[in-house]
């Protein structure tokens, strides 16, 4: 089969000899240091890589470009995003699976671990506990099985997130990273509000794919690597893709997912609108040492740089798989969106002193929310909390569109400052408050558009007094 970006079969999107061609090349050309500095001349301009460009850079080993290439991510993404970092937590609503998914403790054969699925009244206790940290934005994640949990009960799900309002909490976005549906069930998700639709293709190899999905409807790679497709034809314009890097080759997984970015950007005329970059984790049953593909830190920070200088116009996201050192520097080359106070298991938030197991997998960064947020202020960053865009429609390519012109910062910066400011007033520790106030105080200053400046300081003034939810 030939490579053909915008082909609705996945063996052309993500063409394996296609991939094999930028290996090739990308490793021949990597010793042209004239030519990576064209590349970064290039990306500098803010019209992206492409899969090809990119991996030639990733294939280098000059420190100089190496360290140009980092330099380059950090400056595209204040550019773009400025220093705002959107928080988010997942919320796990059941671990049984049918599937048989090697990396995964949810595979429907593992005895040990504990088979839990919230109900509607948990799912009310998740949301109060995640609204008295402070969160505005969740991500609702599952296992895989139909009869337990049908898209029906999905839609009760989000409808139940969006109705808890407990004392000045709520929840503004709702995403979802649930299996590959049918595009009747992903218009049945729009029409339930969902945010982004999230999916990770775990490997974009095909033939490892199979391997590795041993059983069950995620054994199916056609059905797997087009359901983006199916969501975007359903209406669904944001979505969000990811590798778990690890399983395969990541040379192969990082074209891949270029790939697979640059093949929606061409049939449906908008990328991803978030990129997600785990790596396997310790968890019950799995033990990433029986996985040969692991990367080094060096190399996964260089992953996450030139996909910020291959998509610049993408959320890159980076969860507590990581430790604090790594997210740290993630942050400087191109990570936009961070989990805080994470839980991956089910009903762990309101259930955190009862005994079970029941988590995905073991997250590193066990900080709370607030000290995530503290630590974001010391980096210098703004800990943003908006939900904005989704509220105001500003979607797919409308978002694109804002961003790629940069007027996106005049509404993303105002309203990161306000939602800040409610989480310093209704929930944050006195030395968050101390830290933020005076962040809130310079960066308004920052705020170019004097309309929106004025709104800004005059939506403050209000949320001092006691209103709340005002976005630009």
């Amino acid at each position: 089969m030939k490579y053909i970006v915008d082909s609705s079969l996945p063996e052309e999107f993500i063409n394996h000899q296609e991939v094999l061609d930028t290996i090739e090349e990308g490793k021949k050309k990597a010793q042209d240091k004239e030519y990576l500095q064209d590349l970064l001349k290039k990306a500098k301009s803010l019209k992206g890589l492409n899969h090809r460009e990119a991996y030639t850079l990733l294939m280098n080993n000059d420190e100089e470009i190496t360290e140009a290439i980092y330099k380059l991510a950090g400056e595209i993404g204040r550019k773009i995003y400025g220093n705002r970092v959107v928080l988010f937590a997942p919320l796990y609503l059941s671990n049984y699976c049918v599937n048989g998914c090697i990396y995964c403790p949810y595979h429907g054969e593992n005895k040990t671990i504990d088979r839990k699925i919230l109900s509607m009244d948990e799912i009310r206790e998740e949301v109060i506990a995640l609204q008295d940290m402070g969160h505005k934005r969740l991500v609702l994640e599952s296992g895989e099985h139909e009869k337990m949990t049908p898209i029906d009960y999905y839609l009760d799900a989000i409808k139940t997130v969006y109705s808890v309002h407990h004392k000045k909490g709520d929840t503004r976005r709702v995403n979802i990273n649930i299996a590959a549906t049918s595009v009747e069930n992903f218009r049945k998700l729009r029409e339930a509000e969902i945010g982004t639709y999230i999916l990770f293709q775990e490997t974009y190899f095909k033939e490892g794919y199979e391997k590795l999905h041993r059983y069950g409807p995620k054994a199916d790679y056609e059905y797997h690597t087009t359901a983006m497709d199916r969501a975007m034809e359903a209406g669904i314009d944001d979505v969000g893709i990811g590798a778990l890097f690890g399983l395969e080759n990541y040379q192969y997984d990082f074209i891949g997912l270029l790939m697979h970015a640059e093949h929606l950007e061409a049939r449906f005329g908008v990328g991803p609108h978030t990129i997600s970059v785990p790596r396997v984790r310790p968890a019950d049953h799995v033990d990433p040492e029986d996985f040969d593909n692991s990367l080094s830190d060096e190399t996964f920070l260089k992953i996450i740089a030139l996909i910020r200088l291959s998509a610049p116009y993408t959320g890159i996201i980076m969860s507590t798989r990581e430790d604090l050192a790594t997210r740290t520097k993630a942050l400087s080359v191109g990570v936009s969106q961070i989990s805080g106070g994470s839980l991956t298991s089910v009903g762990g938030y309101a259930e955190q002193q009862k005994k079970g197991n029941t988590s995905q997998f073991d997250t590193v960064d066990r900080r709370t929310l607030d000290d995530v947020v503290n630590w974001l202020l010391d980096l210098g960053k703004i800990p943003s909390f908006c939900t904005a865009c989704y509220s105001s429609g500003r979607t797919g390519d409308r978002f694109m569109s804002l961003a790629k012109t940069g007027e996106i910062s005049n509404i993303c910066h105002p309203n990161a400052l306000m939602t800040l400011k409610e989480y310093l007033l209704d929930y944050a520790s006195v030395d968050t408050v101390e830290k933020g106030n005076i962040v809130i105080a310079r960066e308004l200053d920052y705020i170019k558009n004097p309309k929106a400046r004025e709104y800004a300081e005059n939506s403050i003034e209000k949320i001092i007094a006691g209103e709340r939810d005002f976005s630009l």
